[in-house]
């Protein structure tokens, strides 16, 4: 293999191996902080699409630690119920499919309970086309 050719599969691993980083921020969405966590979202598939999508809840502390003492709870519009996430172990990932409804503007909501405390955090979602 000459020189020419290792150049082009080396560009060539380096955007796949890029494009597959950035997977999450292709679907658009930001984290947000509560409280002094990180919270963000992922989405199965990315991004996500019209009807059941599952969602992955990471939150980490301040100092990048996995917030695990947590209750997550997810639903796409307010007349739906709550659906609690299934913490994956320690590690601040929590998870859950909710039904995502075509509109012009889906909403991901986030209840978040730690202790007595609850508040509610409202992810836009870019859907597939």
């Amino acid at each position: 293999m000459n020189s020419a050719q290792q150049n082009f599969l080396f560009v060539v691993i380096a955007g796949l191996l890029l494009a597959a980083c950035s997977e999450d921020k292709a679907a658009g969405v930001s984290s947000q902080k509560w409280r002094d966590m990180e919270v963000s979202i992922e989405s199965r598939p990315s991004p996500p699409r019209a009807g059941m999508d599952e969602f992955l809840v990471m939150v980490t502390d301040v100092r990048g630690r996995p917030a695990y003492n947590l209750v997550v709870s997810l639903r796409t519009n307010d007349q739906e119920p709550w659906k609690q996430g299934i913490e994956d172990g320690q590690m601040g990932v929590y998870r859950r499919a909710v039904k995502v409804e075509s509109g012009d503007k889906p909403v991901l909501q986030v209840q978040i309970r730690r202790n007595e405390t609850t508040d509610i955090l409202y992810f836009p979602l870019t859907l597939q086309p």
